[in-house]
């Protein structure tokens, strides 16, 4: 029989999880403090154990601390999950590091609490250590970026993230549409996490990065001599993604000619690689990613209608940062956890919290990040200010609606000419190179080497086509 020990100086959250997981068959132990939950807990006959952290006397970390020291010459030490009221980025980082298996939040979502348990379980039936059974949730950056997607109490983000955990229950088809920067592969990963197909692989693949016939190769492989070069076969993301999740990123900016063969792989679950007539079965769920909306595509002609249902089983829209009235904050300071000195958490000032509320961020979440690392790598201490806004470094005309009109006029040069031209059309398109290449006529190359020519910015400082007002 699986025994728990509970902590919590809450009676409601005492009950609530007691009758939780005696219906699940655990045999339970409370505590109404910490101090309480020590004495009672003995290594070897607790599989787990559940504290809150905000307790009078001996808090959970306390709990913590002591549950893994006095089970650390078990034979398996035993896991601890943090429960808190009070969700901030420094006291997780501080759970993660001291040794628990998680963290969350309260009001505590249930499933979510079950899912890691189940996850603790398997792990220890596996040999694990209690920790690494929750993999990369637990530990390192790759962990804390994918647990950017649960920080947020929002109601729009909430929503979009419980129709995430709706859509991994099943194993239809994803698309998420919604502006760059918002965590669309996050939510992705998170489905794939949540999902009966967990244990298999994570294929990620941008639909934008690849002319046609090299996109083809990637995504269905080819066979040995399909083309120069093709010194054997290899397969495609199609099957090294085969028991497992792909993801079709940027789906959008997929070539039209590529597209019938997409749409017959996504609904037979069967293809030819490139040079081959042997036909390829696979067992995979596919999520699709578009930073625009694809019913403009289609009325553009860029995009197939047939192929566009195929993929929007499950629709889910991500709400823009703008958007996520109260999240600003929190996602700041777990960047702040995430990118400040080991184990000196950055502060941010007053001034600065509400500086951030109130900025519209036109990139998202990723320029959030970006500006609290480079914030936190340029601060003289462990507080941020106003100064963090006074480099200039976003400055750039994101504001801008309208892009403006080339200042063309008699004896202005071919080159400044050539200049104006493509400036504008990457602004038109968000810079978008691909996109770029396909309106100007020339190739994608052609477009890579005017940006490096004329010193035009990357992608990420265009504002994005797909924003709304």
């Amino acid at each position: 029989m699986r025994r728990l020990l509970v902590a919590d100086d809450d009676a409601g959250m005492r009950a609530a999880l007691e009758a939780r997981f005696l219906r699940r068959g655990w045999e339970i132990d409370v505590a109404v403090n910490g101090k309480e939950a020590l004495a009672k807990f003995r290594p070897g006959l607790h599989s787990l154990v559940i504290t809150d952290v905000r307790m009078p006397g001996c808090d959970g970390f306390e709990v913590m601390r002591g549950v893994r020291a006095t089970s650390a010459q078990a034979a398996k030490r035993t896991a601890v999950i943090l429960l808190t009221a009070y969700g901030c980025v420094p006291d997780a980082v501080e759970a993660m590091r001291g040794g628990a298996c998680d963290y969350l939040t309260k009001p505590v979502s249930f499933e979510k609490l079950e899912l890691a348990v189940e996850q603790l379980l398997r792990g220890a039936e596996c040999g694990q250590d209690a920790k690494d059974a929750l993999g990369a949730n637990a530990r390192g950056p790759a962990g804390a970026r994918e647990n950017e997607a649960l920080i947020g109490q929002s109601t729009v983000w909430q929503q979009a993230i419980s129709r995430a955990r709706q859509a991994a229950a099943s194993d239809a088809d994803v698309l998420i549409e919604a502006e760059s920067g918002t965590g669309k592969e996050l939510v992705a990963r998170l489905i794939h996490r949540l999902s009966a197909r967990q244990a298999g692989p994570f294929v990620a693949v941008n639909c934008a990065a690849f002319p046609e016939t090299l996109l083809e190769s990637e995504l269905f492989g080819h066979a040995r001599g399909a083309f120069t070069g093709a010194i054997a076969t290899r397969p495609g993301k199609f099957e090294q993604a085969s028991s497992g999740t792909l993801l079709l990123d940027e789906v959008g900016e997929m070539p039209l000619g590529l597209q019938p063969k997409l749409l017959r792989a996504l609904q037979e679950r069967e293809f030819d690689r490139l040079g081959s007539n042997q036909t390829v079965r696979v067992d995979i769920r596919v999520i699709a990613t578009t930073n625009r909306p694809l019913t403009a595509a289609i009325a553009e002609g860029r995009f197939r209608a047939d192929l566009y249902y195929r993929l929007n089983v499950i629709p889910i829209a991500l709400p823009p940062l703008r958007e996520r009235s109260g999240d600003v904050v929190p996602l700041a300071q777990h960047f702040a956890a995430l990118y400040g000195p080991a184990g000196k958490p950055m502060r941010f000032s007053p001034e600065l919290l509400a500086r951030l509320e109130v900025d519209p961020w036109p990139g998202n979440v990723r320029e959030l990040a970006n500006f609290v690392r480079r914030a936190a790598a340029l601060a003289g201490g462990e507080e941020i200010g106003l100064e963090a806004f006074a480099d200039g470094s976003r400055s750039v005309a994101q504001d801008s609606r309208t892009p403006p009109l080339p200042e063309w006029k008699p004896g202005l040069s071919l080159e400044e000419m050539e200049r104006q031209l493509f400036t504008m059309t990457l602004d038109a398109t968000g810079g978008n190179r691909a996109r770029a290449a396909e309106l100007l006529g020339v190739s994608l190359r052609t477009v890579r080497n005017k940006v490096r020519e004329f010193g035009l910015p990357p992608r990420a400082n265009y504002r994005n086509p797909y924003a709304h007002e």
